[in-house]
Formats: structure tokens, C-alpha cells, sequence
């Protein structure tokens, strides 16, 4: 019986032994398999499970003026948060000190919430163990410096609880100064202006930062340099814009839009040789008398030009021979029907009578152009088309901005080109352009019919160094025979002499353009509700062009709507500070000076010698004159001014005799009278004008003479 129960006892003592000693070896077989067969697994997860890999956000590149301005550029803000386990907020002692300080400086800081308030939020904060709490986001730099020191915070950046976020703010200094042009670039949202354009340049690379997470979940940056990837800041982009003349082209637009009560408006300076854009102003009526860039209509928006449109009739007139400047057009009383409902009509009623080819183009007579067109081109409307399609009117321009609108020139084969589309076309209706399609073809008229692209970035910068620029792109070398262009240049030039634009004429310096007075359709009402749209656009110095400038309103309602009088003002305030402004467009100004209208400057009396070395030093001729050869030695003269020279007479002296001192200056009027003995007394100042003894009498040592200088 023993024996059995010893041997159960050892059946199972065994059993227990073998059961631990296999538990065991699997034991070890897993934590082989862990160790070695498993480690890279088990250490990339417990990596994922420490660590992360943050995106260090690169500065985003300025933009700058043509004269370095910043147009835009990045600033850093800051998200400040709170640790409420960090040991300063963990230490009673430290934190109920210092609260109280603490509350007070955040309150008087950002004056968002009372001392009460903060006191409320830190101690909750603190009792809570919030480890992220957010206490205030877009803190600027000199906020975020003194938020470092106060109280509790300047423990440091473990021991203090304060963790700091920076992050990038886009400003522009100049705030809405050509904001459209400056445009953005939002994720999401198509981009716009040099911003969206240049995105990829200006946005720089991101880096990459690994973070390590430590006791109480916070997460610290790695510093290993191996494990960090810095991130490349943005390229800096200069534009062409210059800010004072964009001021005065927004400022002159604004007031415009405002008397005239319009929609909107929009308003280009564009250098003739470069085609560098120096001005581009765009406003948007938001509420009644309020504007607002919202919109780039000078690139975007492609519509009717109107008037301003006649000049690419007149061109493709006289380069295919169909009309010559002396030719005579009869307005018909001011109305012409082409069909049975389609009449045209110049805006002067009764029309213009007979005029000459130049005379339709100054006065602006539709009737008169369009017979021109009509007739030249009714049986090859195509060659028409050609001609616009060689002034790049058919297609966008291709610029350097996002968001260029898309022309409409419709060609002969198309489904929507009616009868009336080329006698309409040949006055700018029927076709869509961009105001800077426009203001670039005027542009190729005021540069020798050379067609240059409109440049709106001209350097793209890196640390301040040029890393590309961009130059002048040609689109168009000739736009027509320079026979054309002289007759084009008078045609616009008789535009302000004495066309429609005689407003504009001033005498500083000359200007030829177009003005341009379009009805605006308006949907299905088509014309019915008399809308127009205000241009002019033409280039100044005539005869030695610079600057080519458009202007366009839409919608004035106040009863006044000519291009003329509406966008005319405009362009003439931005000419005149252009012109104010650059000292190389005035005219020499040339003095003649002729010997017969020379005026000699008066002289006084006084010592001779001194009298006779100042007239020498002033090239002024000179002759001392005396009654007699005694005299011709004395030491003072009297002057006489004449036409070419100056007289000088020996003043006579004698001895114990009053001297005649009258012109004289004071200093020499009283050398004379103390040798004489006399006590001498002044009043005013200049020359002596009288003396109270008169000259000649007797002088009586000690007594006393009065001068009064004037």
C-alpha cells in the first residue's frame, strides 16, 4: 500500500516536472522566436509604437515689387499649449505661488479674458493632467518672447509646461494693393494670381522630423541629425508691379467707379519694349459704394470690346489695300441696315455726314468702319479672320498668371457666325477678348508694330541671388507694314487732337489710343437695358511711346458712359504720375541769355578796391571815372550800373569834412565817419539810405550822427 501511494506520489511529481519542464522550453523556443527569428517585426512596431516621423512645414517665399518692396510675404505665428502634468504644474508650492502672477500676465497680454478667468483655466488645467491643452493660437513672435518669461512658463520648456507651435501666416504689407494679381494659392481651391502660378517655387520642400514619445505620452523631437531631413524654404519671386504707380492706379480707378456709381473696373500699365506690367487694378462693387478685389477681369474676363476694337479693322483694311486715309464714307443719317433687322447705328444721331477714312476712326462712326469691313471682306470674311488670328486674338496669350480667360474670334466655317458677324465684328461686337489682349495689341502699335508678351514675374531669387530670369518674349515680330503703322499712329493721335478723346490732350506730352463706349448684352434681355462698358486705351509719349495703359468700367449708372469721361480720367491720372515722375520723358529745357537782355544787379558805394575785385569776379565790366588825375588814386567810389559795365566815381574827401556816406554799407559808412571824429548811431538794416549831417559841412569832433539803413 506504501509502495502504490510512493509511486503515485512519483507518477506525479514527474508528470508536474515534465509539464514545467516543456512549458519552459516553449518558453525559450518563443523567445527565440521573438529574439531572432521575429526581431525586425517586433522592433519596427515598438519604433511605430515610440516614434513618428513629423512634416517640417518649409517658410513659403516672398513676392516683391520691382523696387524690392514685399508685396507678400511669410510670417511666423504661434499656437501656445499647456502641460498640466509638467513638475511646475505637478509642484503646489511652485504653481500656487505663481499662479496668481501668471493669471494676471496672460490677462493683461492678450485681453481676451479677465485674471479671474485664466486663474480658472490654469488651475483646471492642472487638476485635470491635461498634457495638450490649447491656450491660445496666432500669437505673434514679440507675444510668444514675453509668454516665455512670466511666471511658472520661465521654468523651461519641460519643467514650465508651455509648448510652442509654429506655424507660417502669409501677409501682405501693402494689404490689398493688387491683391488679385498677388492672387493665393489654398489647397482645395484653384489657383490664382503669381501666388498660384508660382506655387512650386515660392512653396519650397518639406523636411521631416522624427519624434520620440517619453513618459506621460509627450512627444520630443529626436536629435539625430541622420534621422532628420531639413526642409528647403521657398524661392522669392520679384514682380513687375510698382507700387506707387499700382496706388495711383487703384486709387484713380476706386474714385472713378465710385462718381460714376459703376460695377466694376479695372485698369493696366504696361511698359512698351519689355512688356513688363507696372500696374494692373481690379475693383468689384460689393455693397453701395464699396469695392473690393475679387475678381482679375484685366486676365480673366473675356467680353466685348467695343471701340477699342476698330483699330484691327483699320489695320487689316490698309495692309490688304481696301481703303486708303483720303477715302470718303457717307454715315447715311448715322443708321445702316444690312438686314431686315439689323441696323447699325453711330452714337451721333443724324450721324456724321461724309467723312474720310480717318475721320470715321476719330470720331468712331460704326456706320463708316463697318461699310469699310462689309465691303472689303463680305466674299472672304476668312482673310478678315486671318488678320485677327495673326494679332494673337484667337487664342489666350499664354502669361505667366493662372486663370487667363479664353477669347472668342468666331470664323467663317462656325455654327454661330451670322450675317451680321463681320460688319459687327469690325466694331467689337460678336467677339470676346481680354483687356490685356487689347492693351498688348496697342502695345505692339506703340513699339514699332513689335508684339511683345505682357511679364508680370520678372526674377525668380534664391538667398537674394537670381536662379532664372525672365526675359522678353516676342509674340509677333511686325503687325504690319510700317506704311500702316504711320497711318494707324495719326489715326490715333487725331483721337485726342481733335477726336473723341480731346479731354485727354494736355501740353506736357502727347498721347494716342481709343476710347471705346460698348453696349453690354444682358442675357436674354440682349440690349434692352442699356448697359455700358467705359474704355479708353492708348500709349503715351506719342511720338516716343513708354507706357501703354487700358482702361475699362462696367456699368456706370449715372447717367454719363463715353469712354471718354468715364475711364478717360483714369488714364490721365496715371499718365501725369508716370510722367511726374520720369524725368527722361520731359523736354530739355534750354535758357538763352543775350548780352542786350542782361540785367546787371545793382551796386553800392564803398572801397574801390573791393568794389572793382567783386565786379572782376562776377565778369562784370567795370570803369573808375574821375574829374581829375589827383582824384583817380582815392580809395572810395560811388557806383553808377549801366547797360553792359559799371561806372565808378571818386567819392571827394577832405579832410575835418562830413564824407557823404549815403549807398555805402555800414561797416565802411562808419570807418569814415570815426576818422572824421564823429559818434556814429544806426537804425535798421542794409545800406545807409540817410544820414542826419550832410555831407559837406564842417565836422565837429565828438558829435554825433544818425544813420538809418535800409
Amino acid at each position: 500500500m506504501a509502495t502504490n501511494i510512493r509511486k503515485v506520489i512519483l507518477i506525479r511529481t514527474y508528470t508536474a516536472f515534465a509539464f514545467v519542464a516543456v512549458f519552459a522550453m516553449v518558453i525559450v523556443a518563443y523567445l527565440f522566436k521573438i529574439q531572432y527569428l521575429e526581431k525586425k517585426h517586433w522592433l519596427t512596431l515598438a519604433d511605430h509604437l515610440s516614434t513618428s516621423i513629423q512634416t517640417v512645414e518649409p517658410s513659403r517665399g516672398n513676392i516683391f515689387a520691382a523696387d524690392g518692396s514685399l508685396l507678400a510675404t511669410s510670417l511666423p505665428i504661434y499656437d501656445l499649449r499647456l502641460d498640466g502634468k509638467a513638475p511646475a504644474f505637478a509642484d503646489e508650492e511652485i504653481f500656487t505661488n505663481q499662479l496668481d502672477s501668471l493669471a494676471y500676465c496672460l490677462a493683461t497680454e492678450f485681453e481676451d479674458r479677465s485674471k479671474a478667468e485664466y486663474k480658472r483655466i490654469l488651475s483646471g488645467v492642472k487638476n485635470r493632467g491635461d498634457r495638450y491643452y490649447l491656450l491660445k493660437r496666432k500669437v505673434s513672435y514679440t507675444q510668444m518672447k514675453r509668454v516665455k518669461q512670466f511666471p511658472i512658463f520661465r521654468e523651461g520648456k519641460y519643467k514650465g509646461g508651455l509648448t510652442i507651435e509654429e506655424k507660417n501666416r502669409r501677409e501682405k504689407p501693402f494689404d490689398y494693393l493688387a491683391e488679385r494679381t498677388i492672387g493665393y494659392s489654398v489647397k482645395g481651391i484653384a489657383p490664382v494670381g503669381i501666388e498660384g502660378a508660382f506655387d512650386k517655387e515660392l512653396a519650397g520642400k518639406p523636411g521631416k522630423r522624427v519624434m520620440q514619445r517619453i513618459a506621460g505620452g509627450t512627444w520630443i523631437p529626436v536629435n539625430d541629425e541622420e534621422q532628420q531631413i531639413e526642409a528647403r524654404n521657398g524661392l522669392d519671386v520679384v514682380s513687375t508691379i510698382d507700387v506707387n504707380l499700382q496706388d495711383v492706379a487703384e486709387q484713380a480707378l476706386l474714385n472713378t467707379l465710385m462718381k460714376n456709381n459703376a460695377e466694376w473696373g479695372t485698369a493696366i500699365l504696361m511698359e512698351v519694349k519689355t512688356g513688363e506690367i507696372k500696374a494692373i487694378a481690379n475693383l468689384t462693387r460689393v455693397t453701395e459704394g464699396q469695392y473690393t478685389e475679387k475678381y482679375n477681369y484685366a486676365v480673366g474676363e473675356s467680353l466685348e470690346p467695343g471701340s477699342t476694337f476698330k483699330i484691327t479693322s483699320m489695320m487689316a483694311l490698309l495692309e490688304d489695300d481696301k481703303a486708303q486715309m483720303t477715302d470718303m464714307y457717307d454715315t447715311e443719317g448715322g443708321k445702316k441696315k444690312y438686314f431686315a433687322n439689323a441696323t447699325m447705328y453711330d452714337a451721333e444721331e443724324g450721324g456724321h455726314g461724309l467723312v474720310n477714312f480717318q475721320q470715321a476712326f476719330e470720331i468712331s462712326s460704326n456706320v463708316a468702319i463697318s461699310k469699310a469691313v462689309f465691303a472689303a471682306y463680305k466674299n472672304n470674311p476668312e482673310k478678315f479672320y486671318n488678320h485677327l488670328k495673326r494679332l494673337k486674338l484667337t487664342d489666350p496669350i499664354g502669361i505667366q498668371l493662372s486663370g487667363e480667360g479664353k477669347p472668342r474670334i468666331k470664323h467663317p466655317r462656325d455654327k454661330d457666325w451670322y450675317g451680321t458677324t463681320l460688319p459687327w465684328s469690325s466694331i467689337g461686337y460678336e467677339v470676346k477678348v481680354t483687356p490685356l489682349q487689347m492693351v498688348t495689341l496697342y502695345n505692339a502699335l506703340a513699339n514699332n508694330g513689335r508684339m511683345v508678351k505682357p511679364v508680370f514675374v520678372k526674377q525668380i531669387l534664391k538667398t537674394g541671388k537670381p536662379v532664372k530670369e525672365f526675359k522678353t518674349s516676342v509674340m509677333v515680330e511686325q503687325v504690319c507694314k510700317p506704311s500702316t503703322l504711320k497711318n494707324l499712329y495719326a489715326m490715333m493721335k487725331g483721337v485726342v487732337e481733335h477726336g473723341t478723346a480731346t479731354n485727354l490732350k494736355n501740353p506736357n506730352y502727347t498721347v494716342a489710343g481709343k476710347t471705346g463706349t460698348a453696349l453690354v448684352a444682358d442675357g436674354r434681355l440682349g440690349y434692352a437695358k442699356q448697359i455700358y462698358r467705359s474704355s479708353f486705351v492708348g500709349f503715351f509719349p506719342a511720338d516716343q511711346p513708354k507706357y501703354t495703359c487700358m482702361v475699362m468700367v462696367n456699368a456706370p449708372s449715372n447717367g454719363i458712359y463715353y469712354g471718354s469721361l468715364v475711364a478717360g480720367p483714369v488714364f490721365k491720372e496715371l499718365a501725369d504720375k508716370v510722367y511726374a515722375t520720369s524725368t527722361n520723358l520731359h523736354k530739355e529745357l534750354k535758357y538763352v541769355v543775350t548780352t542786350s537782355a542782361m540785367q546787371l544787379p545793382p551796386a553800392g558805394n564803398g572801397y574801390a578796391a573791393d568794389l572793382k575785385a567783386i565786379l572782376d569776379k562776377l565778369s562784370i565790366s567795370s570803369q573808375l571815372k574821375s574829374d581829375s588825375e589827383e582824384e583817380s588814386g582815392s580809395e572810395w567810389a560811388a557806383t553808377e550800373v549801366q547797360q553792359q559795365f559799371v561806372k565808378l566815381h571818386v567819392i571827394k574827401s577832405q579832410k575835418n569834412v562830413i564824407p557823404d556816406v549815403k549807398g555805402m554799407g555800414l561797416k565802411d559808412a562808419i570807418y569814415l565817419l570815426e576818422n572824421a571824429g564823429l559818434r556814429v548811431q544806426t537804425e535798421g538794416y542794409g545800406k545807409v539810405k540817410f544820414q542826419s549831417i550832410n555831407p559837406g559841412v564842417p565836422a565837429t569832433k565828438g558829435a554825433t550822427i544818425n544813420l538809418r539803413l535800409g
